[in-house]
């Protein structure tokens, strides 16, 4: 494990945090482009597509704050010591800046402007959100090939349980049923 190889997952980790506004998920395809487009190598070899799939696949499985893809990646990549780093750079940042932040927010939220920054975020957090899924259904449609379309009819699905959200439960009803007839 070198240091500049720690130094580097730090860094990389700590600017994702800034912008990970509603989790971890909403910078998925950044971490994706970066440790599979861009970096790719570290001590234990390449990330390739399927490998950081698989690694999102296991934090969303694993009870726990979705975060702990974050350690992942930084194990995959750098071992024991690059998921301690990765995650203390993940985490680290947002709870600073939530400490600044809290103590000004009492007084934003008394002029106005919090509910008004409230409603901006929003639709941030949906986006980044939608953006991780097409980045990942695009790395799984390209290694499932067949199985292509039920990941296509979950995704359509979700953006109509976003538009309609009182139909929710009978868009996914009917998508799960559409899957299960297609195979």
């Amino acid at each position: 494990m070198a240091t500049s190889g720690l130094a580097s997952l730090a860094l990389v980790f700590a600017q994702l945090s800034l912008f990970a506004v509603g989790g971890a998920n909403a910078v998925i395809p950044e971490m994706q482009r970066h440790f599979v487009g861009v970096a790719g190598a570290g001590a234990s070899g390449p990330l390739d597509a399927a490998t950081f799939a698989s690694l999102i696949a296991l934090a969303q499985a694993a009870p726990g704050p979705n975060a702990m893809v974050v350690g992942l990646v930084g194990w995959h990549v750098e071992g024991g010591l690059g998921a301690l780093v990765a995650t203390l750079a993940f985490c680290g940042p947002p709870a600073v800046a939530t400490l600044a932040v809290g103590r000004a927010w009492g007084r934003l939220r008394a002029t106005g402007i919090g509910p008004i920054v409230i409603r901006g975020v929003a639709p941030l957090t949906v986006g980044l959100v939608l953006a991780s899924g097409w980045s990942l259904t695009r790395a799984e449609t390209a290694a499932a090939g067949p199985h292509a379309l039920p990941l296509a009819i979950t995704a359509v699905v979700a953006l109509g349980a976003l538009w309609r959200s009182s139909a929710g439960m009978w868009l996914l009803a009917s998508a799960a049923a559409v899957a299960v007839a297609i195979g």
